[in-house]
């Protein structure tokens, strides 16, 4: 364990936090300075075919160890964090032998991870905790993903008597911001099915998520002096704002709603007299209803054009993934050999939904079935992230279980 945790400490400092506002892939250079990295550090394994392209996706290989043509997988982190939260400086506190207690956060001590709002840190008193100082994210999302791939592939370099089949492993970018996979070269990654590294907790094995979409809603209005407005100004922000009141907050936010209930989340606005912005995302586990959503959304634009009719509303839509359900059929054996190798590692698998997406949402999309595994991270995009090394190291254990399953296969 103390390896897996050197790694991810060392991953979490680096800068990677995406911006939705670039014009370049990857939107940030901290980014491809963590892809650099990971790709020597593969080489320093000893993995064959690595590569690192100018899009920072890197891919490598841990070469088989049977004799007969077992199908390729692959493993996939991605490598930036959110935009929602600083990820600049980040400073981790390692917690020891936690506990139990709740944990607070030394650089913002309003900042507190409680015990009651985590329940998950009940079963892990004397384990290893890792948080941020309060200030920032601390980036598990998805660094520990990259910390348990790192460390399954050193295992299996390490340990050449276990049988398995060549993996594929992969890291990209800009996941945080719906473009993980857009420079994705399939063929070359040539696996059968794929399995990414980017959930919470333990045990768990996510066959479905969100299906998504983004809605970028902008009010263009007429600023003039205030002193002389009277009859000429038409304010974008106070439109705006009333183009959010209209959102039902009961029955479609994240604030009330889980399990299977959809939602709309506007998560960023900005703006003036003259223009205003505020971005919202699109959320539920059946994609026809993301229709429904944006009728909704043209439904409050049309009412409030008529109510301004000098201010122009536009709302636009871009799809970015979707529910992966419907394309694991394709490989049926992806999801079994998850359940098995979870078991193999003493872990009961969960078999669960994820309220979100991952890379694995549009791989399977274009037809590489990718279920998503456990990583340890817990309240991603917020200072109040954590992990827990033995999670973690969990999520290694079962990749390397992966790796011997498939072993069994032939192609």
């Amino acid at each position: 364990m103390p390896g897996i945790l050197n790694r991810f400490l060392k991953y979490v400092r680096i800068n990677t936090q995406a911006s939705e506002h670039s014009s370049t892939y990857p939107s940030t250079p901290g980014q491809l300075d963590l892809s650099r990295l990971l790709a020597a550090e593969c080489r320093e394994l000893g993995l064959s075919d690595v590569s690192a392209d100018s899009f920072g996706i890197v891919m490598a290989t841990v070469p088989a160890t049977v004799s007969h043509r077992a199908p390729i997988i692959a493993w996939l982190a991605h490598v930036d964090t959110s935009p929602e939260t600083s990820g600049a400086n980040v400073k981790p506190i390692v917690h020891e032998n936690y506990d139990g207690r709740d944990l607070v956060l030394p650089g913002d001590p309003s900042k507190i991870i409680r015990v009651s709002e985590n329940p998950a840190l009940r079963d892990l008193i004397g384990a290893t905790i890792v948080t941020t100082d309060g200030t920032t994210l601390l980036g598990a999302d998805d660094k520990a993903g990259i910390a348990a791939i790192m460390t399954a592939a050193e295992h299996l370099v390490a340990h050449p008597e276990l049988p398995h089949g060549p993996i594929r492993i992969c890291f990209t970018c800009d996941e945080e911001i719906g473009h993980g996979v857009d420079k994705v070269d399939l063929e070359k990654l040539g696996a059968v099915c794929a399995y990414t590294l980017d959930g919470d907790g333990q045990g768990m094995v996510d066959c479905e998520t969100f299906s998504a979409d983004l809605a970028i809603v902008t009010v263009t209005g007429i600023n003039i002096h205030p002193s002389i407005a009277k009859g000429k100004m038409v304010n974008a922000i106070r439109i705006l704002s009333q183009f959010l009141s209209r959102l039902p907050m009961d029955t479609l936010s994240p604030e009330t709603t889980d399990e299977r209930d959809g939602f709309l989340h506007p998560y960023h606005m900005e703006g003036s007299v003259a223009k205003a912005t505020v971005r919202i995302i699109l959320r539920d586990f059946e994609t026809p209803k993301l229709r429904e959503y944006t009728a909704l959304l043209e439904s409050i634009a049309a009412d409030l054009r008529k109510a301004h009719p000098r201010a122009a509303i536009d709302i636009q839509f871009v799809e970015q993934y979707r529910n992966m359900r419907d394309g694991l059929d394709k490989e049926p054996r992806a999801l079994p050999k998850a359940l098995a190798a979870t078991r193999a590692a003493g872990l009961e698998p969960r078999q669960t939904i994820i309220r979100g997406g991952t890379d694995g949402s549009r791989l399977t999309a274009l037809g590489l079935p990718t279920p998503n595994l456990s990583t340890g991270e817990h309240n991603p995009h917020s200072p109040l992230e954590w992990t827990s090394v033995e999670e973690m190291q969990k999520a290694a254990d079962v990749l390397v279980a992966l790796a011997v399953e498939w072993g069994k296969e032939n192609e």
